[in-house]
């Protein structure tokens, strides 16, 4: 393959930063812009000091240059990594010279890619790297890692093996119809099978906690205005991130931030304040609070203690009757007025806070912990399925295995199910990468960052 080349540090003023080579003539054109202080050999795993000098001999910069042989490498093949100083000006000037002295510039998640080609990790492990890349929460880059080390690409190999071993059975008993072993046989891949769905489901199941750790938990604050939910907001953040004021109808936007509870990220929304609106802009707001209210996760609804139960209060009790909720009475400093028994029928916790003094704001973090027991989430180590798209291929390979055992059950030639358990090797092989197109592994890696 042709030697490619990239800024791998993101963007910006930082104190070093770093252009990786990777290809079979990498060195090569090392040599030719790189002028180190001692002349020994190239080894690898070895880091040597010069300068980086441009064609006429004037220097760049005082470099570090990391040294990977093949196959001992990110890629399999001949690397380096070229630390100097960090900025855009000097990182570029480099890259300029690597690429006039017979490099490429690489594509997007092209040394990851080169990597997966040439063997090293498979189609799952790579898109692990993106997730490291992007991960929110020190949780998701713990699942990210483990998948990076192969926990789920060890499980899809196991099955996919033995799913090859029963097309084998059913080849030989077809080939051998003499020997009559089909209903040996037939009893051996429905044992198998039942093995194999019990494996996928856990898969399946695991989805779940997967999608609250990479994405987070869509929380939505709603309430009244003037009931406190900036004030909420700008607690939780221990910033002044929202507009807080007497005046009524202050939040017409959304505003969107994200926090860790126990390890987990929650979006946390504050919305408009929730009632009659007169004013067009506003009315807008709430609409748009009441359809997030809708859609999220969980609704912190909160309401103003000193302040009489309304029919607008109501409504936003209607709204979270059958939401994940937690109701939250606010100014508990102060004295109240509202009715509880209103509150306390719809059967959500309560939790009762003080934006001001900040009391109850812990048991506020407890509650949404305990209802999505955040605390037991990925803490054991276990496999667990966060990516959208081994999400559906699990499921098609599941489908396909169902229709397998039914097969069986139904007590039909045993060769009809061959068709089936090819297709959960190639459903599963697609996690992988042993059965993906060319269009797939492009999608996937078009996602990443240059340099990566």
């Amino acid at each position: 393959m042709n030697t490619i080349a990239a800024i791998s540090t993101a963007p910006g003023i930082g104190g070093i930063g770093i252009i990786r080579m990777s290809g079979e003539d990498c060195f090569k054109v090392l040599e030719k812009i790189f002028k180190p202080k001692s002349d020994s050999e190239i080894k690898g795993y070895t880091i040597k000091y010069g300068n980086i000098l441009t064609l006429t001999g004037e220097i760049v910069d005082e470099v570090l240059v990391s040294y990977f042989k093949a196959p001992k490498s990110y890629t399999t093949e001949n690397m380096c990594e070229i630390n100097s100083h960090g900025g855009l000006v000097i990182l570029n000037e480099i890259l300029e010279l690597c690429l006039k002295n017979g490099a490429e510039i690489a594509e997007a998640g092209e040394f990851t890619k080169r990597a997966f080609l040439n063997g090293r990790i498979d189609l799952s492990q790579a898109e692990a790297v993106i997730d490291i890349i992007n991960a929110k929460t020190d949780k998701e880059a713990k699942m990210s890692l483990r998948q990076l080390k192969g926990n789920l690409s060890t499980e899809i190999t196991e099955i996919r093996k033995t799913i090859i071993s029963l097309l084998a059975d059913i080849e030989a008993t077809i080939d051998y119809p003499e020997y009559d072993i089909e209903e040996v046989t037939n009893k051996k891949i429905l044992e198998s099978l039942v093995e194999v769905e019990k494996k996928i489901n856990i898969m399946e199941k695991s989805f779940e906690n997967g999608k609250i750790i990479r994405d987070g938990i869509k929380t939505a604050i709603i309430g009244r205005p003037n009931a406190g939910k900036s004030s909420l907001l700008n607690v939780i953040l221990k910033e002044e991130r929202a507009i807080v004021t007497d005046i009524e109808g202050t939040t017409r936007d959304t505003i969107e931030e994200y926090i860790q509870i126990d390890g987990i990220p929650l979006k946390i929304i504050d919305t408009a304040g929730i009632r009659n609106a007169n004013n067009e802009v506003e009315k807008i707001g709430v609409k748009k609070a009441i359809e997030i209210a809708k859609d999220s996760d969980i609704v912190i609804a909160i309401f103003d203690i000193t302040r009489d139960f309304t029919e607008e209060d109501e409504e936003i009790l209607k709204l979270v009757q059958e939401k994940n909720a937690i109701i939250v009475l606010n100014k508990i400093d102060l004295s109240g007025k509202i009715n509880l028994e209103n509150l306390k029928k719809i059967n959500k916790p309560i939790v009762k806070i003080s934006t001001k003094t900040k009391e109850g704001i812990e048991e506020l973090y407890n509650k949404i912990s305990e209802i999505y027991s955040l605390k037991n989430i990925a803490n054991n180590g276990e496999l667990i399925v966060s990516n959208n798209r081994h999400k559906q291929l699990i499921r098609n390979a599941k489908a396909n295995l169902e229709i397998a055992k039914q097969t069986i059950i139904d007590k039909m030639p045993i060769d009809i199910i061959s068709g089936n358990l090819k297709e959960i090797i190639e459903e599963l092989g697609k996690i992988t990468g042993e059965t993906v197109t060319e269009d797939v592994i492009n999608e996937i890696f078009s996602k990443f960052c240059l340099g990566k």
